[in-house]
């Protein structure tokens, strides 16, 4: 039977942190797209249905102006992704970013996130890419591509790795979500998947919704989720 498996924390999160809202949340979308017709409305819909973690991507263009106008949208935590240089990091947190992701060990942006006390998720797939990255002081591991070794492989890494907070990126849909939170993720970013990029583009905010009430359905389902939780109110 699958159960909730959150993996154990060494410290303790402060109210609100990212950290804590994805351990609530178990799931949070990753945007990417030529446009986002609607930052704030997008946000705001995913927060609605319980999706409040949204990282918006440096591969969109005018990124920084998309964070600014999402990180307006009530109840949404929005964070910067596909962040390779310090100088970005810098930008994405001027904006409104409240956490940093960047693909790979990126450790340029550990400076500018440390002194502005903006959690940061480094990727890594390999241990030894994990160890850098928990030595930097990553707040959680980006498995990045989670598709490649999947569930299992997650499960793997745990092994030696009991205390670290893995978010596996890559390949995530309403099916496979529930297998890495059962293999100890703390939560999963999901891409386009959740977050069409039709639906980015056009401001399509009703077919987001739907797709995100079925990853709370999935969740739900296989015991990940207890009950429906509301957004917070500020």
């Amino acid at each position: 039977m699958t159960t909730n498996s959150e993996p154990a924390t060494a410290t303790r999160f402060m109210p609100e942190h990212p950290q804590d809202v994805l351990a609530a949340d178990r799931v949070a979308a990753v945007v990417r797209g030529s446009r986002v017709a609607d930052p704030a409305g997008l946000a705001a819909a995913l927060a609605d249905e319980g999706v409040r973690c949204v990282e918006f991507t440096f591969t969109i263009p005018g990124v920084l102006n998309v964070i600014a106008s999402a990180a307006a949208a009530e109840g949404a935590v929005v964070g910067a992704g596909t962040v390779l240089t310090a100088d970005d990091a810098q930008a994405a947190i001027d904006a409104g970013a409240r956490f940093i992701v960047s693909p790979g060990l990126a450790l340029d942006v550990v400076e500018p996130c440390r002194t502005a006390g903006v959690p940061f998720f480094l990727g890594a797939l390999t241990p030894t890419e994990v160890m850098t990255a928990v030595r930097a002081g990553s707040a959680a591991v980006k498995l990045f591509p989670a598709g490649l070794g999947g569930p299992r492989y997650l499960k793997d890494l745990r092994g030696p790795f009991p205390e670290v907070h893995f978010v596996p990126s890559g390949g995530i849909t309403p099916d496979t979500a529930p297998e890495f939170l059962a293999a100890g993720a703390l939560a999963v970013f999901a891409g386009s998947d959740l977050v069409p990029r039709s639906a980015v583009e056009t401001g399509d905010l009703t077919a987001v919704a739907k797709r995100a009430e079925a990853y709370r359905a999935a969740l739900s389902a296989s015991g990940h989720l207890a009950s429906r939780q509301a957004a917070p109110a500020g």
